[in-house]
């Protein structure tokens, strides 16, 4: 195993992204159209904060309820993304080594880590991504 990889390795590269001034049927529709899983938040250039499709599920219920398309609707439309994001995520740079992300992961509450050079978000990692890697070592 490669002991001191940079994340830039493994993580993804084309990230989708949304403003925080955009609605929030909006970040659905990225999430859902685009099979992610988690969508960096944006003000202006700058990263605000993340979703995850986990906090999009427990917002709109999930699968709980059938035939609750209107009062989904209803509560998607009266939140804003600021109100449903993870403001101020932890973020790393394209350099941070691989298995310091892993150490994150093990200590963190989330699944997603912005990879951020020079005030820009050039990708994305996600314990995911770590699991795959892991994988193919062995």
């Amino acid at each position: 195993m490669k002991k001191r990889e940079p994340i830039s390795t493994i993580m993804t590269k084309s990230v989708f992204t949304i403003q925080k001034t955009d609605n929030l049927a909006e970040a659905i529709a990225l999430i859902q159209e685009n099979h992610i899983r988690h969508l960096p938040v944006m003000h202006g250039d700058s990263i605000a904060g993340i979703i995850s499709s986990t906090d999009l599920k427990r917002l709109t219920f999930g699968e709980l309820f059938d035939n609750q398309e209107a009062t989904q609707q209803a509560l998607i439309n009266m939140l804003r993304i600021d109100q449903v994001m993870a403001s101020h995520p932890k973020t790393i740079t394209s350099d941070t080594l691989i298995k310091d992300v892993a150490a994150i992961f093990a200590e963190a509450e989330f699944h997603a880590l912005p990879v951020v050079d020079n005030n820009t978000v050039v990708g994305i990692v996600t314990t995911t991504d770590l699991i795959k890697y892991m994988l193919e070592q062995y």
